[in-house]
């Protein structure tokens, strides 16, 4: 018998306080649901082969792009920005927000880059 699990957003928010240290929610084949929450500027970056989903569920994220990608796209509640895969991209949290990513579960949050940020092993909720 296969178990369902309902997910309420405020509550997986709520379980956690570390900022840039994403959580997996859930897996749909060879993705993976992150909840993460955001506080200030990130780092430039981009993904070799991953492209990411980012859904704004509190507070305003602004993605920072290169402007031969159409510079800064700002983001508020409800609101989603998938980047593909080489586009180097830099979210900022204004001043904080928490954000649901969609992305395959090979992708490093750090993606190009490593550092005191990286996080290999995502704790699940």
């Amino acid at each position: 018998m296969i178990t369902l699990k309902k997910v309420n957003l405020t509550k997986a928010f709520a379980a956690f306080d570390e900022a840039w240290s994403p959580r997996v929610g859930g897996d749909i084949n060879d993705f993976q649901v992150k909840l993460v929450k955001l506080d200030g500027a990130f780092h430039w970056h981009h993904h070799e082969a991953e492209d990411e989903l980012f859904l704004v569920v509190r507070g305003t994220l602004r993605m920072k792009l290169r402007e031969e990608n159409g510079g800064d796209i700002v983001l508020g509640p409800g609101e989603y920005i998938i980047v593909p895969h080489g586009v180097e991209h830099c979210p900022v949290a204004e001043p904080t927000c928490e954000v649901v990513l969609f992305e395959p579960n090979t992708t490093l949050n750090t993606g190009n880059v490593e550092n005191e940020r990286t996080i290999r092993q995502p704790k699940r909720l």
